[in-house]
Parts: C-alpha cells; structure tokens; sequence
C-alpha cells in the first residue's frame, strides 16, 4: 500500500498540465482578483462634500445657518464667495452646489447624485428646524429663554449598531474564500485520475493493476492519499500565498482553518473519484463533467459575484446546502466573520457527508467493476 502511495504521488507531481491548473491557475486568478479588488474598499470611503456659500447681506443676517455648517465640519468643505464666483466654480465641477440666500436658503447644482442628495436633506433639515422654531416662538415667545433652540437642533439616535460577529463584513474576501473552495474543487481532477488508473478499460496501466493480487480497497485507499496529499500541499501553498502576498484575513484560528484545508481537499478528491466511477464514459467526458460543475458551483458561491452567494441563502437556501464550493467558502468566512463555531462545524460537518457519500460510492462502483478480457 504505501509502495503504491509513493508511486502514485510521483505521478501526480510529473503531470503538468495537472500541476498548472491546480497549482498555479488560482494563483494567477488571486493576482487578477487584487488587482481588481486593492482599491474597492478606498473607493467607498466617505470624502467630504465641496460646496460654496455665496455671501449678501442676508447671508450675515443669518449668523446661525454659518453655525449650522460650522457644526458638521466632516461633511462639508465650504468656500465662502460671491454668487458669480460660485456659478464658475459649479460649471467647471470644482464643487457639487452652492448655496445663496434670496429670502431664505436656496440651492443650486449642475446634476443629481448622491452628495447632492446630502447637500439638499441638509438644507431642508436647517429650513424645517427653522421654521418650527417660528412657528413655537409666535405661540410661546417665552420659550426662547427656556432652550428652545438648543431642543429643537439637538438630534438623538435611538438606534445602536450590533455586530454579529467579530469582524467587519467584507465581500472582498469572500471572493478570496469562493476561490480557494475553486481550487479544492479542482482537486477533483486529481481524484479522477487516480480512478481512470485503476480501471482496465481506461488505461493500459489500469489493465496492469487488475490483474494483480492486490485487494482493491487498499489501492483505493492509497490512490486516493497520494491525491489528497498533493491537493493538501496545494491549499496550503494558495492559503500562504494569499496570507503574505495578497493579505487576504483567515482569522487566527490555526487549527479550525487546517480542519477546512483537510476536509475541502478530501471533498474535491473524492467528487471527482464519485464523477469518474459511476460514468462510464471517456476521460474527456469526465473532465468536461468537472469543470462544468466545479465553475457552476464556484459561481453559485459567489467566485464571479458575491451577491448570488446571498441571493441563493434567501431565494434557495437548500441549493446553498447542496453546493460543496459554498459550504467550503462558508466555513472560511464563519472563521473570519462570526464569534462561535456553530455555523463552521455545520458546513465541515456536511461536506463530511459528502465525503462519505462519494467515498462509498466510489468504493462499490470500483469493487463491482469486472472485464471479461483484458
């Protein structure tokens, strides 16, 4: 057994084309990823708003609208200047609006957007304060001296942010995690393989192997601990890299992040053992099989966009169960993002079902497979 452990492994690492795709192909993507993902967090960072006030009489008359603005420094930059100075400015988008009094506050500016949206509830906010302020002074003039002004600009939130977990949310990783459970799936390839090896209608080595006195469990057995070894070696190399070259966040959690290594590259080893012995047609067919199924499921996990990961959870929670590539991306993120271990143990405890599953169906389909000639 360990005999054909050893030989197996070497012919695994002599693979080329296997070593690529499974080695170095989600290297190249985590590349691109970064390259497309550095900034996406910078870029929803908030900066503030540049407006202009155009300055009048009016607009001295009115020293608490100065004090308004005054109050939220790290939302506007104001630029106080005339109102031809202001319109030049707007034309030439060196501020998103201005603002000039013409018997009260009025805006203008070039386009809609978000930071005009800002601008604009800002403004209504100062008249709608103001005006109520008018309207309780004319009823109780008395009570301006008891705060009256202090009570009705002071604004109260009654809503507190709870965190679900010890992390902020990322989607940025999330990409990361889609594509390391990619390249457990890719392991697949290497589980199909080691099964094409011990058919005797696939090969001429399998023809070899069957003819030997060898029991067929233990060539399993060993077959596919030579795959799950390179496959291992292969995670940890993506994980590393992903660590120190690409400063992607695992957590801390050494041990529960080597649990998911082992149990994802035994998932995407024995799916492909499971995809090679119960078809029985040509290797290309099989291959075919397993990267349109490993690209499906990859997507579905929210590889080429994180959004369907969470459309599934709330349209079709059960397809989410079904789907070895989101159940892996899960268990990374729940060590990431959440603070106890009950949603990790769920995910690494139904791919083991699925390890299981394709392991005893591959077992029964190898041990029942005879040949009249060979």
């Amino acid at each position: 057994m360990l005999h054909i452990y050893k030989y197996r492994l070497k012919c695994i690492i002599r693979d080329k084309q296997m070593v690529f795709w499974s080695l170095l192909f989600p290297i190249i993507l985590a590349v691109l990823f970064n390259l497309a993902f550095s900034n996406l967090s910078k870029s929803e960072n908030f900066k503030e708003i540049r407006i202009a006030v155009a300055e009048n009489d009016e607009l001295r008359g009115n020293p608490q609208f100065t004090e308004a603005l005054n109050s939220v420094p790290d939302l506007f930059d104001v630029i106080y200047t005339s109102k031809a100075d202001a319109e030049k400015l707007l034309e030439e988008d060196d501020i998103r609006g201005y603002i000039y009094f013409d018997q009260g506050p009025k805006l203008v500016v070039k386009r809609s957007g978000i930071n005009q949206s800002i601008l604009k509830a800002f403004l209504d906010d100062y008249v709608q304060t103001g005006s109520t302020i008018e309207r309780i002074m004319e009823k109780n003039p008395a009570a301006l001296q008891g705060g009256l002004i202090d009570s009705v600009s002071e604004r109260n939130s009654y809503l507190r942010e709870i965190s679900h977990g010890k992390a902020e949310p990322d989607t940025v990783v999330n990409y990361f995690y889609a594509l390391i459970a990619m390249a457990c799936l890719y392991g697949s390839f290497s589980g199909l393989k080691e099964v094409t090896a011990l058919q005797g209608n696939l090969s001429f080595q399998g023809a070899r192997v069957n003819v030997t006195p060898v029991n067929k469990a233990r060539m399993i057995a060993a077959s596919i601990g030579a795959a799950v070894t390179y496959q291992l070696f292969v995670i940890t190399s993506h994980i590393l890299f992903l660590v120190f070259v690409i400063k992607v966040d695992f957590g801390n959690q050494m041990f529960y992040i080597a649990l998911a290594c082992l149990v994802s590259s035994v998932t995407g080893v024995t799916y492909g053992t499971f995809i090679s012995s119960v078809n029985r047609k040509s290797e290309g067919v099989k291959i075919g099989i397993l990267i349109g199924t490993s690209m499906i499921m990859s997507f579905l996990s929210g590889m080429m966009f994180d959004k369907m990961k969470y459309i599934i959870n709330s349209k079709l929670p059960i397809l989410g169960y079904l789907n070895p590539a989101n159940l892996i991306t899960d268990a990374f993120y729940s060590l990431y993002y959440y603070d106890t271990h009950t949603r990790f143990f769920t995910n690494i405890g139904l791919l083991c079902g699925y390890i299981a599953f394709f392991g005893a169906v591959t077992y029964l389909s190898l041990r029942r497979q005879k040949y009249a000639s060979i």
